[in-house]
């Protein structure tokens, strides 16, 4: 890669690293999950449709406005309170250890929808390497906490979520201006979330920190990094980027572990090997959504989350 694409490679994988750190300083200071997603993605929203009408390409979302909406729940609007409502109950480095799934949940999703997937001996071999994972984390380090077990299922959902976005991209939202189609889905996810954010405002006027977590929640780790990974594609190719999915979950758990004292047991060490692992083998080192848009010639368009 170009010193262009390793350094956009080094910031986004810093900028997907950090969520989990400034949503568990948000929501232990006070702030409900609902109400910091919907600050997050109407911040974010905000800035990308400002920067889509300043370049003239609100248009190309024409025609593509219940794939935007189905790619808005399924992204942003489930996964982001969830995840902060998990963060409630576990730690940052563990919440960052479940996202790590995401490439194998890809990987199930594309052998379903995706003719031209097989399941192949490797990829069989990564998806039990990362269940295992999943079960030494749960079962080491979690088990016999009912509080944590709730936090991890809401965390595994929006991991899901995750997982099916791109997929939605690969196949109903090639060619649109990605500023255009992030910021309308933002959008429509700050919609979907008002009302449960009005049934749950913040009781107070949340602290320094939370609020400086919010604003970096929304105009760094979504905003920037959306574009920041724009930048990425066009530099080092979409099978090369998507490998920032393996570095994240170090970033967040080393961030965890130096600026909030958390202390990782064998389990979340062997969960996350285990799972890393396993995605490797089972995407084949890639997500499959990547793939399938890198052979049908058209530019990628990916979410900013965590």
């Amino acid at each position: 890669m170009s010193r262009r694409a390793w350094i956009a490679f080094a910031a986004m994988s810093v900028l997907w690293g950090i969520p989990y750190l400034f949503i568990k300083i948000a929501v232990d200071d006070g702030v409900p999950p609902a109400f910091l997603a919907w600050s997050r993605v109407l911040l974010a929203a905000i800035v990308l449709l400002a920067l889509a009408a300043r370049a003239g390409t609100v248009q190309t979302i024409r025609g593509h406005g219940r794939w935007l909406a189905l790619y808005a729940l399924c992204e942003i609007a489930i996964p982001f309170p969830l995840i902060a409502a998990g963060e409630r109950h576990v730690a940052s480095s563990t919440t960052a250890i479940v996202i790590a799934t995401v490439p194998l949940l890809a990987a199930l999703l594309a052998l379903r929808f995706n003719p031209g997937e097989r399941l192949t001996r490797g990829r069989l071999a990564g998806l039990l390497i990362g269940l295992a994972g999943v079960v030494a984390l749960v079962g080491i380090d979690v088990a016999g906490s009912s509080s944590e077990l709730l936090g991890i299922g809401a965390i595994l959902i929006g991991a899901c979520g995750y997982a099916t976005g791109p997929l939605i991209i690969s196949r109903r939202l090639g060619g649109i201006d990605p500023r255009a189609a992030m910021g309308t889905s933002l959008a429509i996810a700050a919609v979907l979330l008002t009302p449960f954010t009005a049934l749950d405002p913040p009781r107070a006027v949340p602290a320094a920190g939370a609020i400086a977590s919010m604003l970096v929640l929304g105009l760094v780790c979504t905003a920037a990094a959306f574009i920041g990974l724009t930048i990425l594609v066009d530099a080092a190719g979409p099978s090369r980027t998507v490998i920032i999915t393996y570095v994240n979950p170090v970033v967040a758990l080393a961030l965890g572990v130096a600026l909030l004292g958390e202390q990782p047991g064998a389990g979340a060490i062997a969960g996350l090997v285990l799972i890393l692992a396993g995605s490797w083998l089972a995407t084949d080192g890639r997500l499959p959504p990547a793939r399938h848009r890198r052979q049908s010639g058209r530019r990628p368009t990916r979410t900013a989350k965590r």
